[in-house]
Protein backbone atom coordinates (compact mmCIF):
# COMPACT_ATOMS: atom_id res chain seq x y z
CA UNK A 1 0.00 0.00 0.00
CA UNK A 2 2.34 2.55 0.91
CA UNK A 3 5.48 3.61 -1.35
CA UNK A 4 8.41 6.00 -0.64
CA UNK A 5 9.00 8.97 -3.11
CA UNK A 6 11.92 11.81 -3.47
CA UNK A 7 11.00 15.23 -3.95
CA UNK A 8 12.05 16.19 -7.44
CA UNK A 9 10.33 19.39 -7.17
CA UNK A 10 8.99 22.26 -4.73
CA UNK A 11 6.77 24.93 -6.86
CA UNK A 12 5.47 27.75 -5.13
CA UNK A 13 2.37 28.38 -6.13
CA UNK A 14 0.65 31.03 -4.11
CA UNK A 15 1.44 32.32 -0.81
CA UNK A 16 -0.64 29.78 1.10
CA UNK A 17 -0.01 26.28 -1.56
CA UNK A 18 2.60 24.38 -2.73
CA UNK A 19 2.87 21.62 -5.25
CA UNK A 20 5.17 18.58 -5.02
CA UNK A 21 6.30 16.39 -7.72
CA UNK A 22 7.89 13.32 -6.27
CA UNK A 23 9.72 10.47 -8.72
CA UNK A 24 9.82 6.97 -7.96
CA UNK A 25 12.89 5.77 -6.22
CA UNK A 26 12.74 1.75 -7.37
CA UNK A 27 11.77 -0.02 -10.02
CA UNK A 28 8.07 -1.54 -8.74
CA UNK A 29 5.38 -0.81 -11.17
CA UNK A 30 3.10 2.56 -10.30
CA UNK A 31 -0.20 2.07 -10.52
CA UNK A 32 -1.71 4.77 -12.64
CA UNK A 33 -4.14 6.60 -10.89
CA UNK A 34 -7.35 7.76 -12.51
CA UNK A 35 -8.02 11.65 -13.58
CA UNK A 36 -9.67 13.10 -10.09
CA UNK A 37 -7.85 10.28 -7.39
CA UNK A 38 -5.67 11.64 -4.47
CA UNK A 39 -3.19 10.00 -2.35
CA UNK A 40 -2.44 9.92 1.14
CA UNK A 41 0.86 11.18 2.28
CA UNK A 42 2.32 10.20 5.23
CA UNK A 43 4.73 11.95 7.49
CA UNK A 44 6.41 12.04 10.78
CA UNK A 45 5.37 14.32 12.81
CA UNK A 46 8.06 16.24 15.01
CA UNK A 47 6.55 14.41 17.97
CA UNK A 48 7.47 10.91 16.54
CA UNK A 49 3.73 10.40 15.98
CA UNK A 50 3.03 9.35 12.11
CA UNK A 51 -0.09 11.08 10.38
CA UNK A 52 -1.69 10.52 7.34
CA UNK A 53 -3.70 13.29 4.76
CA UNK A 54 -4.86 13.48 1.58
CA UNK A 55 -4.09 14.94 -1.23
CA UNK A 56 -5.20 15.82 -5.04
CA UNK A 57 -3.00 14.54 -7.34
CA UNK A 58 -3.08 17.57 -9.62
CA UNK A 59 -1.05 16.66 -13.07
CA UNK A 60 -1.62 13.39 -14.93
CA UNK A 61 0.78 10.48 -13.84
CA UNK A 62 3.79 9.58 -16.39
CA UNK A 63 4.68 6.54 -14.66
CA UNK A 64 7.63 8.01 -13.34
CA UNK A 65 6.56 10.78 -11.25
CA UNK A 66 3.37 12.04 -9.06
CA UNK A 67 2.19 15.39 -8.64
CA UNK A 68 0.31 16.72 -5.66
CA UNK A 69 -0.24 20.52 -3.85
CA UNK A 70 -0.70 21.26 -0.50
CA UNK A 71 -2.77 24.38 1.02
CA UNK A 72 -1.00 25.30 4.49
CA UNK A 73 -3.47 25.54 7.03
CA UNK A 74 -2.51 28.70 8.89
CA UNK A 75 -3.98 29.24 12.78
CA UNK A 76 -6.50 31.79 13.96
CA UNK A 77 -7.70 32.58 16.55
CA UNK A 78 -8.19 29.28 18.86
CA UNK A 79 -7.52 26.66 16.12
CA UNK A 80 -4.47 25.43 15.56
CA UNK A 81 -2.37 25.74 12.43
CA UNK A 82 -2.00 22.19 10.44
CA UNK A 83 0.42 20.23 11.32
CA UNK A 84 1.26 18.57 8.21
CA UNK A 85 0.68 21.47 6.14
CA UNK A 86 3.31 23.16 8.59
CA UNK A 87 5.70 20.55 7.76
CA UNK A 88 5.24 19.86 4.34
CA UNK A 89 5.30 24.03 3.26
CA UNK A 90 8.30 24.55 5.55
CA UNK A 91 10.81 21.33 5.96
CA UNK A 92 10.39 19.42 3.13
CA UNK A 93 11.79 20.02 0.29
CA UNK A 94 13.96 18.95 -2.92
CA UNK A 95 15.81 15.69 -2.07
CA UNK A 96 13.51 14.23 0.97
CA UNK A 97 11.91 11.30 0.66
CA UNK A 98 7.93 11.35 1.05
CA UNK A 99 5.43 7.62 1.72
CA UNK A 100 2.91 8.04 -0.28
CA UNK A 101 -0.78 5.57 -0.31
CA UNK A 102 -2.35 4.31 -3.95
CA UNK A 103 -4.49 6.54 -5.37
CA UNK A 104 -8.07 6.10 -4.36
CA UNK A 105 -11.17 8.58 -4.60
CA UNK A 106 -14.51 7.77 -6.48
CA UNK A 107 -14.91 11.28 -8.01
CA UNK A 108 -13.25 10.32 -11.13
CA UNK A 109 -13.42 11.97 -14.49
CA UNK A 110 -16.72 10.05 -16.92
CA UNK A 111 -15.59 8.87 -20.00
CA UNK A 112 -18.65 9.13 -21.68
CA UNK A 113 -17.92 11.26 -24.52
CA UNK A 114 -19.86 14.52 -23.37
CA UNK A 115 -18.87 18.05 -22.10
CA UNK A 116 -16.99 18.47 -19.01
CA UNK A 117 -17.56 21.59 -16.83
CA UNK A 118 -15.38 22.43 -14.04
CA UNK A 119 -16.61 24.78 -11.05
CA UNK A 120 -13.73 25.12 -8.28
CA UNK A 121 -13.38 27.94 -5.82
CA UNK A 122 -9.91 27.81 -4.22
CA UNK A 123 -8.01 24.76 -3.10
CA UNK A 124 -10.55 23.05 -4.84
CA UNK A 125 -9.34 23.54 -8.12
CA UNK A 126 -7.14 20.83 -7.04
CA UNK A 127 -8.70 17.40 -8.66
CA UNK A 128 -9.70 19.56 -11.57
CA UNK A 129 -6.67 20.56 -12.56
CA UNK A 130 -5.70 16.86 -12.50
CA UNK A 131 -8.64 16.06 -14.75
CA UNK A 132 -7.70 18.71 -17.19
CA UNK A 133 -4.55 17.72 -17.28
CA UNK A 134 -5.05 14.37 -18.16
CA UNK A 135 -7.65 15.35 -21.01
CA UNK A 136 -5.12 17.65 -22.20
CA UNK A 137 -2.33 14.92 -22.19
CA UNK A 138 -4.62 12.07 -23.80
CA UNK A 139 -5.59 14.45 -26.66
CA UNK A 140 -9.33 14.26 -25.88
CA UNK A 141 -11.77 16.40 -28.43
CA UNK A 142 -14.11 17.11 -25.66
CA UNK A 143 -15.63 20.34 -24.82
CA UNK A 144 -13.96 21.69 -21.91
CA UNK A 145 -15.19 24.65 -19.60
CA UNK A 146 -13.38 25.74 -16.40
CA UNK A 147 -14.74 28.03 -14.50
CA UNK A 148 -12.63 29.31 -11.19
CA UNK A 149 -13.71 31.77 -7.87
CA UNK A 150 -10.98 33.15 -5.70
CA UNK A 151 -9.63 36.38 -4.31
CA UNK A 152 -7.78 37.66 -6.40
CA UNK A 153 -5.53 36.28 -9.56
CA UNK A 154 -2.31 36.02 -7.16
CA UNK A 155 -4.54 33.75 -4.65
CA UNK A 156 -5.93 31.23 -7.72
CA UNK A 157 -3.85 27.88 -7.56
CA UNK A 158 -2.02 25.96 -9.95
CA UNK A 159 -3.26 29.12 -12.26
CA UNK A 160 -0.07 29.06 -14.95
CA UNK A 161 -0.12 24.78 -15.50
CA UNK A 162 -4.22 25.08 -15.81
CA UNK A 163 -4.13 28.13 -18.47
CA UNK A 164 -1.31 26.17 -20.49
CA UNK A 165 -3.11 23.22 -20.36
CA UNK A 166 -6.20 25.25 -22.06
CA UNK A 167 -4.17 27.22 -23.99
CA UNK A 168 -2.57 23.55 -25.46
CA UNK A 169 -6.20 22.11 -26.35
CA UNK A 170 -7.97 23.68 -28.85
CA UNK A 171 -11.51 22.70 -27.43
CA UNK A 172 -11.20 24.63 -23.74
CA UNK A 173 -12.14 27.62 -22.05
CA UNK A 174 -11.25 29.03 -18.70
CA UNK A 175 -13.59 31.58 -16.74
CA UNK A 176 -12.52 33.25 -13.30
CA UNK A 177 -14.11 35.46 -11.31
CA UNK A 178 -12.18 37.42 -8.45
CA UNK A 179 -13.42 39.45 -5.12
CA UNK A 180 -11.20 41.51 -5.25
CA UNK A 181 -11.46 42.92 -8.91
CA UNK A 182 -11.09 41.32 -12.45
CA UNK A 183 -8.14 42.40 -13.34
CA UNK A 184 -5.88 39.14 -14.62
CA UNK A 185 -2.29 39.07 -16.81
CA UNK A 186 -3.47 35.95 -18.37
CA UNK A 187 -4.94 34.86 -21.73
CA UNK A 188 -8.54 33.85 -19.62
CA UNK A 189 -11.88 33.56 -21.79
CA UNK A 190 -13.57 35.47 -19.15
CA UNK A 191 -12.85 37.52 -16.37
CA UNK A 192 -15.47 38.78 -13.89
CA UNK A 193 -15.49 40.76 -10.56
CA UNK A 194 -17.51 39.37 -7.49
CA UNK A 195 -17.86 35.81 -6.66
CA UNK A 196 -19.15 33.22 -9.58
CA UNK A 197 -22.26 33.86 -11.41
CA UNK A 198 -23.12 31.41 -14.64
CA UNK A 199 -25.26 33.56 -15.95
CA UNK A 200 -21.99 35.14 -17.13
CA UNK A 201 -21.10 32.39 -19.23
CA UNK A 202 -22.52 30.26 -21.90
CA UNK A 203 -22.76 26.45 -20.32
CA UNK A 204 -22.77 23.67 -23.15
CA UNK A 205 -25.66 21.33 -23.35
CA UNK A 206 -25.37 18.03 -22.03
CA UNK A 207 -22.80 18.47 -19.64
CA UNK A 208 -21.08 16.50 -17.14
CA UNK A 209 -20.13 19.04 -14.00
CA UNK A 210 -17.92 18.72 -11.55
CA UNK A 211 -17.46 21.18 -8.28
CA UNK A 212 -15.00 21.32 -5.60
CA UNK A 213 -14.46 23.69 -3.04
CA UNK A 214 -16.19 25.65 -0.04
CA UNK A 215 -19.24 23.39 0.78
CA UNK A 216 -21.90 27.16 0.47
CA UNK A 217 -19.70 27.47 -2.62
CA UNK A 218 -20.72 24.01 -4.06
CA UNK A 219 -24.41 24.10 -2.85
CA UNK A 220 -24.91 27.65 -4.50
CA UNK A 221 -23.92 25.92 -7.59
CA UNK A 222 -25.22 22.82 -7.14
CA UNK A 223 -28.68 25.29 -6.66
CA UNK A 224 -28.48 27.09 -9.89
CA UNK A 225 -27.23 24.23 -12.15
CA UNK A 226 -30.91 22.18 -10.72
CA UNK A 227 -32.46 25.30 -12.11
CA UNK A 228 -31.30 25.30 -15.28
CA UNK A 229 -32.60 21.61 -15.82
CA UNK A 230 -28.91 20.09 -15.04
CA UNK A 231 -29.88 16.09 -14.05
CA UNK A 232 -28.58 15.71 -10.17
CA UNK A 233 -26.70 12.66 -11.44
CA UNK A 234 -24.58 14.66 -13.76
CA UNK A 235 -23.26 16.90 -10.81
CA UNK A 236 -20.69 15.15 -9.12
CA UNK A 237 -18.40 16.86 -6.10
CA UNK A 238 -15.32 16.33 -4.04
CA UNK A 239 -15.52 17.36 -0.38
CA UNK A 240 -12.08 18.14 1.22
CA UNK A 241 -12.18 16.45 4.97
CA UNK A 242 -15.58 14.41 6.16
CA UNK A 243 -18.35 14.70 4.09
CA UNK A 244 -20.88 16.90 5.94
CA UNK A 245 -23.11 17.63 3.08
CA UNK A 246 -24.38 14.09 1.41
CA UNK A 247 -26.22 15.85 -1.07
CA UNK A 248 -29.48 15.21 -1.95
CA UNK A 249 -29.62 13.95 -5.47
CA UNK A 250 -33.04 12.78 -5.73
Amino acid sequence: MWREWEVAKKIRETDDVVTFVVKRIDDRLVKSSLPGQYVTVRMMMPDGVPQPRQYSLTRADDGESRQFSVKRVRGFGIEPAGEMSTLLHESVDVGDIVTTSLPYGDVVLDDAGRPVVFATAGIGIAPAAGMLSHLVKAGSGLHITLLHGDLDEASFPLRRQVVTDVLESRHAEVYAWYEKGAETMEPLNGVFQGRMDLEDVDLPDDALYYMCGPLPFMQGVRTKLLERGVAPEDIQYEVFGPDLWQADLD
